[in-house]
């Protein structure tokens, strides 16, 4: 008696089902479906994005904003997006880079201020300055930055503390007010000349 051997259509129709199945259990993967609706107190949001990077333009068309986050989600109650872990890149109009990072961040409506919140940063990488607060504004439109919480602002070794800091980026102006305390050590360097 001889023995059954599948022929050339048995195998590929065995493989086809077998790449159907494989396919249709990786097809049943939670890995890319997007987390919870965010629910808040403004109510639920109209729309939400996740990875997103925002970049907003100034009126000659040149980019001044961008904004990076890993979610944005809009409430159309209030108009507010709010922002998760936001990291901000800025331009003045001398086109120095500015950089803001914080826990969260909201933009108001219309896009402005952007408030970042929670161990709030803003960067002067040119300059090497750093101000750090919990909570930093930023008025895109007049390139104001402000923090009307306790600020620390460093440039190392020194550093200055104070109730209340201001930036104005265009004009390259700092303002700490309030209880303002720093440390400022000597320059120890020799002058070579003497």
């Amino acid at each position: 008696m001889g023995r059954f051997r599948p022929g050339f259509r048995t195998w590929l129709t065995a493989l086809l089902l077998a790449l159907g199945v494989g396919l249709a259990m990786l097809d049943t993967r939670d890995g890319d479906r997007p987390g919870p609706i965010p629910r808040d107190t403004a109510g639920e949001p109209d729309y939400y994005l996740e990875d997103v990077r925002l970049t907003r333009f100034d009126a000659e068309g040149a980019p001044h904003q961008r904004l990076t986050t890993p979610r944005l989600v809009h409430t159309p109650v209030d108009d507010v997006t709010r922002l998760t872990a936001p990291n901000a890149r800025l331009r003045d109009d001398a086109d120095r880079l500015w950089l803001a990072s914080a826990e969260r961040g909201r933009l108001g409506p219309g896009g402005t201020p952007l408030v970042l919140e929670g161990e709030a940063r803003l960067t002067a990488p040119e300059e090497r300055w750093r101000l750090d607060t919990e909570r930093l504004h930023y008025d895109a439109d007049t390139a104001h930055a402000w923090s009307d919480v306790p600020a620390r602002l460093s440039q190392p070794p020194q550093w200055m503390r104070g109730e209340r800091f201001d930036a104005w980026l265009d004009d390259n102006r700092v303002r700490l007010t309030d209880n303002v305390r720093g440390h400022h050590p000597p320059d120890t360097q020799e002058d070579p000349e003497s």
